[in-house]
């Protein structure tokens, strides 16, 4: 599983390499991604080199192997898998302010999607949906729409521009806001205080 900008590093690290038999410079990386600064490049190497897609030999300059993860099932795959907007952050706890960053992107598998349906992904934060499987640091993704059956988990956001992630239920002119953690209340709104921004259709866990 890879942002937009690790596949991209990944993908010409693995050419040049291949053309050149030394890695290419942090300039020449940078430039590549067209990143303006260092330290992001050092960024991208290291989430690369933990996911085990490249690996730095020590003592040496200039010197990266690339493992071939070409076959790669499941969530790593780079060959079965789109990517989607990551828009800002989701509350899993108390709502926060929606902050769209349409520059990310995160890869997911293709069995998540639908043919025809749009898609985008937030990152949660809070736990008030533990109990449904859904932790802090997760990224969910949601099929964008405006409606959801009753009973299903969704993306709203709020009449003061604040999104979150929680079970929908519908009781004529209001609708509740179900977290799934006793530790947290159902939050009550009327009809036109919120919009369905999309259903929940998978989660991503990435493991560091």
């Amino acid at each position: 599983m890879l942002t937009k900008k690790q596949k991209e590093l990944y993908d010409y690290l693995k050419n040049y390499i291949s053309s050149n038999e030394i890695s290419p410079s942090f300039e020449e990386m940078k430039s590549a991604v067209n990143l303006k600064s260092k330290s992001g490049i050092h960024r991208l190497i290291t989430s690369l080199e933990e996911r085990g897609f490249i690996k730095r030999l020590k003592h040496k300059a200039r010197a990266m192997e690339i493992i071939n993860k070409d076959n790669i099932s499941d969530e790593n795959s780079l060959s079965n898998s789109i990517n989607i907007p990551l828009i800002g952050a989701i509350a899993a706890g108390e709502a926060i302010e929606a902050i769209e960053n349409a520059d990310e992107f995160v890869s997911i598998p293709s069995s998540m999607t639908s043919p025809n349906a749009k898609y985008f992904g937030l990152k949660v934060k809070g736990l008030s949906m533990i109990d449904k499987g859904i932790f802090d640091g997760d990224i969910a993704v949601i099929k964008k729409t405006n409606n959801v059956e009753n009973g299903k988990i969704a993306a709203v956001i709020t009449q003061d521009n604040e999104v979150t992630l929680k079970t929908i239920k519908f009781d004529r002119d209001k609708v509740l806001l179900i977290p799934a953690n006793q530790s947290f209340q159902t939050k009550e709104y009327q009809a036109g205080e919120i919009q369905v921004q999309g259903t929940l259709s998978g989660i991503i866990r990435k493991y560091n």
